[in-house]
């Protein structure tokens, strides 16, 4: 039983954490794009060979808010699908950090080659797709088109300000508890990072942002952007999804030994780091991370399976559209198994 209570509580700290990255990301995108007209849109999606230097970039950094802002991008129907896959190729979720605390130079190596395969990836994609007739550019989210082409948004003078919180909204009040809670939680380490880092440093960020634009925007914002919109179309289906997948892959984990698993099935260990990078997950990739840290695995073997896994970047876009996540693991696999694949068989 207590594996299980774990196991849960796990799950849904992990779930928390994600989704309140995701909703800071989407908000953020969202005010900004509406505060400068669509010019953040337009900045990202004028030259479409930018946006895969763009996503690839943002997938580059280690962790995973480059894949959530990606994703985000995506939803708002900003980018194409192919800049998402070459964003999630490039993507080495929370592995980036145990990478470069075990072996830095390769993993710097590491993170620019999936810079470059991400920006070749992102691009053959759309080519292919658009070759084969397969539908290649985001449709975005409906909604949020819908609102943003008769929406302006400002933030509130100070008068202003005063005025709305005299009578403030029950929306209002609910998103502050919830911003509020987040920031205390983090703050006081008892989800995220248990100690002042980056990525603290980061996360409160992000979150004081937010806590601004809820301060200070409109209630017509507030109501159809914010609440309407991303609060209640978009984070209840990405913490659920995010749940979901967590909860059965750690049940599967605990259960299960695929470390086990892979060592005893070496011949077959490139594929193998392949089928496990499908897995949207920051752990398991890390069986492959520590065997090439002791000299167990090559290079090529690494290459392959961070190519393919992406950590929690895929969670959000799951909760959007099960298709496209798929279609993005495909593609992925079948570039992870074409780069690391030559490079295995001539001993990297």
């Amino acid at each position: 039983m207590g594996n299980i209570a774990e196991i849960l509580i796990h799950s849904l700290v992990h779930a928390l954490i994600i989704t309140g990255f995701v909703f800071t990301m989407m908000l953020l995108i969202d005010y900004v794009n509406i505060l400068t007209r669509g010019r953040l849109d337009g900045a990202v999606s004028k030259r479409q060979g930018f946006q895969y230097i763009v996503t690839s970039f943002l997938g580059a950094t280690p962790g995973c808010l480059g894949a959530f802002m990606n994703v985000s991008f995506y939803i708002h129907g900003v980018i194409t699908f192919g800049a998402l896959a070459g964003g999630m190729i490039a993507t080495s979720g929370d592995e980036a950090f145990v990478m470069l605390a075990q072996f830095p130079k390769y993993a710097l190596l590491l993170f620019g080659i999936l810079f470059a395969v991400g920006i070749a990836g992102g691009f053959l994609s759309d080519k292919i797709f658009r070759f084969l007739g397969i539908e290649y550019k985001s449709p975005g989210c409906k909604t949020y088109r819908n609102l943003s082409e008769k929406c302006e948004c400002r933030p509130l003078r100070f008068k202003e300000i005063i005025k709305e919180f005299k009578d403030i909204s029950l929306n209002r009040f609910l998103l502050f508890v919830v911003i509020l809670t987040y920031i205390y939680t983090f703050g006081a380490g008892i989800i995220g990072p248990q100690k002042w880092n980056w990525m603290r440093v980061t996360a409160l960020g992000l979150l004081g942002l937010s806590l601004f634009i809820i301060f200070t925007v409109d209630e017509h914002y507030l109501q159809e952007h914010v609440w309407n919109h991303i609060f209640k179309k978009h984070v209840g289906r990405i913490f659920l999804w995010s749940f979901g997948v967590l909860l059965i892959l750690n049940f599967g984990l605990a259960f299960w030994s695929i470390e086990s698993f892979v060592r005893d099935s070496m011949v077959w260990v490139l594929l193998l780091s392949v089928v496990v990078g499908v897995i949207p997950e920051s752990g398991p990739h890390l069986i492959f991370v520590m065997m090439f840290s002791k000299g167990m695995i090559p290079f090529s073997v690494l290459l392959a399976g961070s190519v393919v896994q992406d950590g929690h970047g895929m969670l959000p876009l799951l909760s959007y559209s099960v298709k496209d996540s798929v279609k993005v693991k495909l593609f992925n696999v079948v570039v992870g198994i074409l780069v690391g694949g030559p490079l295995y068989l001539m001993g990297f």
